[in-house]
């Protein structure tokens, strides 16, 4: 008699240990009827266990992932292993929402999930046990690290007045395109531009209108760019774009059509109209440069030609100019 008092002890103790934790506990038959649904659960779920004893978990909550998690299930019946499923797999598998203050940004519960099944005597699988853990506060916090460094990394790639690439990243990626044509002869030119007369922009609105000016032309270029070419600030009013698989006269209507669009949008500040002029030269890739700087150098050279011309103006790399 005292043997099966203390055992029903236990029996209690386990069950008010279940109901208690910080875990989600949910048993199913092979059926996926539920057998236990802890205090956790309910908590969570506002659905009481008699209110599910017996039922079809997937028919109570059809939000389910049926298939997916089923496909899970079934594995850990036949091959009687354990099988987890991270938050970062996917986000959740009940839809709970989040109540922790600390991470209260978060909509819902991130969860880890490890199924395992439970044996009778016999050794056959008549159960399937999943416990839940609340990871909201460990996934709230690699998300925001993993964001920072991504911000950390545009930061550290990106020109903080114009938000193009930088000198030094955009030269990074004009190298690559560069050992792309020396490596597979992939077409590609180089449009090397910048603002007319900046210089008398300055001297006669002060420098912050020459930032608005540098601001205004980058916001132009980043409009008319395809989802591959490279814009980049090159220095001061400078700006350098690398257009892959194009050829001379295809960036020579790329850039005629920005100097268009630049001379017809004047800036509006404090009631003022204040419009400016580019100039632009153009380097097409060929087998005789061989380097990435001699490329930048005939653009340039083509550039300087532009502003020889007369300014607002385009003008192509030929032989003779880089001499210029």
């Amino acid at each position: 008699m005292p043997h099966e008092v203390n055992h029903m002890n236990e029996l209690h103790r386990l069950i008010e240990m279940v109901q208690t934790i910080e875990v989600g506990l949910v048993v199913l038959d092979r059926d996926y009827k539920v057998q236990l649904w802890n205090g956790f659960m309910e908590n969570h779920s506002g659905i009481s266990p008699h209110d599910l004893r017996d039922r079809d978990l997937f028919a109570c909550f059809p939000e389910l992932s049926a298939d997916w998690l089923k496909k899970k299930m079934k594995v850990v019946f036949t091959l009687k292993n354990r099988a987890f499923i991270s938050w970062e797999q996917r986000p959740y598998i009940f839809r709970f929402k989040n109540y922790r203050p600390i991470t209260g940004q978060a909509e819902f519960m991130y969860q880890n999930v490890t199924l395992f099944p439970l044996s009778a005597l016999t050794g056959e699988v008549t159960h399937l046990c999943m416990i839940i853990y609340d990871v909201t506060d460990v996934a709230i916090n690699k998300l925001q690290l993993k964001e920072a460094n991504a911000e950390l990394a545009e930061l550290s790639q990106t020109d903080g007045l114009t938000k193009l690439y930088n000198r030094r990243h955009w030269q990074d990626l004009l190298n690559r395109e560069f050992e792309r044509f020396a490596r597979y002869q992939e077409q590609a030119s180089l449009v090397m531009l910048d603002i007319d007369f900046f210089k008398s922009i300055n001297d006669k609105y002060g420098h912050l209108v020459g930032d608005r000016a540098i601001q205004h032309l980058a916001a132009m270029i980043n409009d008319s760019l395809r989802e591959t070419d490279i814009a980049g600030r090159y220095g001061g009013e400078e700006f350098g774009i690398v257009l892959p698989k194009t050829d001379a006269d295809s960036a020579a209507q790329f850039a005629e059509r920005l100097r268009q669009k630049v001379e017809q949008s004047p800036m509006q500040l404090d009631k003022k109209t204040i419009g400016f002029t580019i100039s632009a030269g153009i380097c097409m890739l060929d087998e005789d440069i061989n380097q990435n700087s001699d490329w930048v150098r005939r653009a340039d050279a083509a550039l300087y030609q532009a502003k020889e011309s007369g300014r607002n103006n385009v003008q192509v790399y030929s032989r003779g100019k880089d001499d210029a």
